[in-house]
């Protein structure tokens, strides 16, 4: 209680807020659309950062501490609070009817790309924490799948520098290599001599964050098509989050001196799943769905704001390029999937 009734806490959270505000409203513009509220909000709070540094905490090592307790809350607990409301974007009646195609191809896409990047990543010697936030989220749905996955993972306190750090470079990454995409996407796609509705679910099946493939969905004419292939991959979040959790605990946690483990199960991803099926079946909620999931971009805004307060632009310089080339080569290949998937089936 005593981190939440701060004036440290009261001052990230205002700064957060309002990054997350500005990232909802300029993401309309034409070319920062393609980047999304969540990217334009983290973008925002590592530019706040240095005022923060130089005009509230001005060396005073308590202030310090009380920043950094209170970005870390709001990035952790709001993560969960955006990540459950977002279940309300999840229409189950579409995915299981119109996309009931998109859902197999969904999970073979995930697959493929999380265990494809992760090896790329691991092969080029990228820490196994990096290397599987950044499979995630070139598999998934960015930055949303980053922060999602994150969660699944427990690491010791002396790492928690570390986890946060590798949090902000696999969220760069993906949404750097997703927007380069994007755009090479909309470009070349119409010379692909694929129709619309393929080039729809090549968008969805291959980009990384929902931005980009709304965007590109609306270049082609098909947005529709591209926004279910996109969410029937958002809805694996919930598999891998489990998935992941497991993996890591039987592979990369260290039992305690008592020989127990701490595997931490992503219960937050039941809520996920429990608002998608509640905007989906519930009479009445489906008129107030859309609100919540403005509440729930504006509550994981508040969360990436937070950790780009947090960032070490240092730590991103001397580790994340072997990462952002795994991201890059692994994209490639999803994209060369997606494309092969969409002529054969659609």
């Amino acid at each position: 209680m005593h981190r939440i009734t701060t004036i440290d806490m009261l001052v990230i959270a205002l700064v957060t807020l309002v990054a997350s505000l500005a990232g909802s409203a300029l993401k309309s513009l034409p070319v920062l659309s393609m980047f999304g509220a969540l990217i334009i909000a983290l973008l925002i709070g590592m530019v706040a950062q240095f005022p923060i540094r130089r005009w509230y905490e001005r060396g005073r090592s308590a202030r310090v501490d009380g920043v950094r307790d209170g970005a870390g809350l709001i990035s952790n607990k709001l993560l969960r609070l955006g990540i459950i409301l977002l279940g309300f974007k999840l229409n189950l009646q579409i995915l299981f009817t119109k996309g009931i195609v998109c859902l197999p191809i969904a999970a073979v896409v995930v697959t493929f790309a999380i265990v494809v990047t992760y090896a790329i990543a691991r092969a080029f010697r990228v820490d196994p924490m990096l290397a599987i936030l950044v499979a995630g989220g070139t598999g998934i749905c960015g930055a949303a799948a980053v922060m999602g996955l994150s969660s699944a993972i427990t690491v010791d306190e002396d790492r928690e520098e570390e986890k946060q750090e590798d949090i902000m470079m696999a969220v760069a990454a993906v949404a750097i290599m997703g927007t380069v995409f994007a755009l090479a996407e909309i470009v070349a796609g119409p010379l692909t001599g694929l129709s619309a509705t393929q080039l729809g679910v090549v968008a969805g099946a291959s980009l990384h964050e929902i931005a980009h493939a709304v965007a590109a969905g609306a270049a082609f004419g098909s947005v529709e098509i591209a926004t279910i292939m996109k969410l029937s991959r958002v809805l694996m979040l919930v598999v891998a989050s489990i998935v992941i959790a497991l993996w890591w605990d039987r592979t990369q946690e260290t039992p305690d001196s008592a020989g127990r483990r701490r595997i931490v199960f992503p219960w937050f991803m039941l809520g996920f799943i429990g608002a998608s099926i509640v905007g989906s079946f519930v009479p009445g909620v489906s008129t107030i769905a859309p609100t919540l999931v403005d509440i729930a971009y504006v509550v994981l805004g508040m969360a990436m704001a937070a950790l780009g307060i947090t960032v070490n632009f240092r730590a991103i310089a001397n580790r994340g390029r072997a990462a952002f080339l795994a991201s890059f080569l692994a994209s490639i290949l999803l994209l060369g999937l997606a494309v092969a998937i969409a002529a054969l089936v659609f």
